[in-house]
């Protein structure tokens, strides 16, 4: 969540990343070492395997929010061999620190993408481009997102059985969110919408601002609950629920894949970038994958099945090297097609509107000079708490509808922030947003280090679809990425009552004791236009469009007679034998929340599909090894 930069540059400034008091950071690894020096530790750092089998049962491709669950759930069948290939390093002590998440992005854990110039969003990023970050690290974008734990609607779940897809209503995966979660807040954790003692621990940070309580206050104000936002009801006000254990980070690579690290049968190869799926064109099976490491190319086989699972945009990359997608696609980088398939179609993300600022008076804010090093570090390290336990920035959360929406489904979602583009003086955020610099300095230096905070309002389910496609047909090149934001007009009139909805919340009585106005200062492109009008908050919304990190849909799952599916509800790629999509790209509309808890939920069926598969469906294993159509 883009606001969550400002908190975590600030805290890079005063840990000692951007200052002179860089002593700090071998302080924080040292200690963190320290405290993890058992080796039989579960959460340990995982074993890189250097010499790999030539063959294994399955070949997972992708150690991300739902590969890392993928490949953890195969293991726990012994007579199985499991090989988990990611193309990034392994994640750090630096990405343990919740607060620390903004430093992450652009950093060699990071692809790093940016997509496609349109003219109509990103107005106020260099070039017209937003950046979108994604995780090139075990644990995928895990590692780099603001751990919020929301799930969505119940009705996005049940929209997606009604378009084909059985098994995938929100009772089916309800309880693969339980079989996932360890809920450590007692006032949640016993309800029939969470669990206990799953691998992944759900929990609030020890530390907040009183901002976030004047938020839920606000909400309670305009008739919302303050509701477990994740329960029976959406719609409400809550205090952030985050991934997050013992003030730390808990990526889905400590969650999943550290405990298993001395199960024998599974492998974990890191830096080993996928370029294709290998497969044989006469029965059109997957039969293997090609992958680079360390400069060598490499090629291991799968008995049963490749899994994809690196993503809604490289899935649909690799796919594409391999000679499944778009024909024409395919023939303009001549490359052989096995299969014509819509694979880099149907992308979607939620955007929302960055920069919105309200002034206060009160020193209850994340300002970058405020905090003094040493004793934050301290705190942080001898008793996981304090500022640097914060859920990257983000301390509220609200679903609310507009008048396009309705109560019981809302359409828009709020991340409320203690800080905004101006709290750390211009040192970091801008630059991970990709912020011009005429825009910067006429709205937010005049404000630098001054105490405000942030409300952003996201759209939930977008109408506008975007794409992935290929650059080229080298696999080291980025691929295409068009976001295609408000390419439905119905979009941006959403996001523009988000926006008056956000305005009304800062009204509201409790915000009042802080002295809360609205930052005045208009954007530059946006000058012209009657400051807070309809139009004038449509222009910024088109300014500074921010991704909210959650692409999804690029190998859509349905029925056969879907002519845009790619995989079918078992997640199996249609026309390719032994070959399955196990991520976000599967989603056939994006869930109304924060994807994160989706894509591990995704990961949590998927593998169980696989099982019920090959143990339970003799069926199913008969025509494998007959080499007759998948279909039972």
């Amino acid at each position: 969540m883009a606001v969550g930069h400002i908190l975590a540059a600030t805290a890079l400034k005063t840990v000692g990343i951007i200052g002179s008091t860089l002593w700090i950071i071998p302080l924080i690894l040292a200690s963190l070492t320290f405290f993890q020096y058992d080796k039989l530790d579960p959460e340990a750092p995982v074993t890189n395997q250097k010499t790999l089998y030539k063959e294994y049962d399955f070949i997972v491709v992708g150690g991300g929010s739902a590969g890392a669950v993928v490949a953890s759930r195969l293991s726990e069948v012994p007579d199985w061999k499991v090989l988990l290939l990611e193309a990034g390093p392994d994640e750090n002590e630096i990405s343990d620190v919740p607060s620390l998440a903004a430093y992450l992005q652009l950093s060699k854990l990071d692809w790093a993408y940016k997509v496609e110039s349109t003219g109509r969003a990103c107005l106020g990023m260099k070039n017209g481009q937003c950046n979108w970050p994604r995780g090139k690290v075990l644990g995928g974008s895990s590692v780099l997102n603001y751990m919020l734990y929301v799930r969505g609607h119940r009705n996005d779940y049940d929209l997606w059985e009604q378009l084909g897809n059985p098994g995938w209503n929100y009772e089916e995966v309800l309880k693969y969110f339980i079989k996932s979660e360890d809920n450590r807040n007692p006032y949640l954790a016993k309800t029939p919408y969470h669990g206990q003692g799953g691998l992944l621990t759900v929990q609030e940070s020890p530390w907040k601002t009183p901002l976030v309580v004047a938020f839920v206050e606000a909400g309670m104000e305009m008739g919302y609950p303050n509701r477990d936002i994740n329960g029976a009801e959406q719609a409400g006000f809550m205090i952030a629920q985050g991934t997050i254990r013992r003030g730390q980070r808990c990526s889905t690579a400590k969650a999943f894949l550290r405990p298993v690290n001395l199960r024998k049968n599974i492998h974990i190869a890191l830096n080993a970038h996928v370029t294709k799926v290998l497969i044989n064109p006469t029965n059109m099976r997957a039969f293997g994958v090609e992958f680079i490491r360390n400069g060598h190319r490499q090629v291991v086989l799968a008995r049963k099945e490749v899994i994809l699972s690196a993503g809604a945009i490289n899935t649909p990359q690799i796919l594409m090297l391999s000679g499944i997608g778009p024909r024409n696609e395919l023939n303009k980088h001549q490359i052989p097609v096995l299969r014509d398939l819509p694979v880099g179609e149907n992308l979607q993300d939620h955007v929302g509107m960055g920069g919105l600022t309200f002034r206060i008076d009160k020193p209850v804010s994340i300002v970058q000079d405020r905090f003094q090093a040493f004793p934050m570090t301290m705190q942080y390290i001898l008793n996981e708490k304090g500022p640097m336990t914060t859920l990257g920035g983000v301390e509220g959360l609200a679903f609310v509808n507009t008048k396009y929406g309705n109560r019981s489904w809302p359409d828009i979602q709020f991340h409320m922030a203690p800080a905004s583009v101006n709290s750390d003086a211009g040192a970091r955020v801008r630059k991970v947003l990709g912020l011009t610099d005429e825009l910067y300095e006429s709205v937010y230096k005049p404000i630098a280090n001054q105490d405000v905070y942030t409300l952003m309002p996201l759209l939930l389910r977008p109408r506008s679809r975007g794409w992935v496609r290929l650059r080229s047909k080298n696999p080291f090149d980025a691929p295409l990425i068009n976001a295609n934001y408000f390419n439905h007009s119905i979009d941006i009139k959403t996001l523009v009552e988000g926006a008056k909805i956000a305005i009304r919340i800062s009204e509201a009585q409790s915000f009042k004791k802080f002295g809360s106005r609205i930052h005045l200062i208009p954007f530059p492109n946006c000058k012209h236009l009657e400051f807070a009008s309809d139009q004038y908050w449509e222009c910024h919304i088109r300014t500074i469009s921010m991704t909210i990190y959650h692409p999804v849909g690029t190998c859509k799952m349905g029925p056969e007679w879907d002519q845009e599916a790619v995989v079918d509800s078992r997640l199996r790629l249609y026309g390719v034998a032994g070959l399955r999509v196990i991520d976000t790209s599967i989603m056939p509309t994006i869930p109304s929340g924060n994807t994160n808890a989706p894509a591990i939920m995704v990961g949590e069926k998927g593998a169980d599909l696989i099982k019920e598969d090959w143990l339970n469906n003799y069926k199913y294993r008969n025509n494998y090894v007959r080499g007759r159509d998948f279909t039972v």
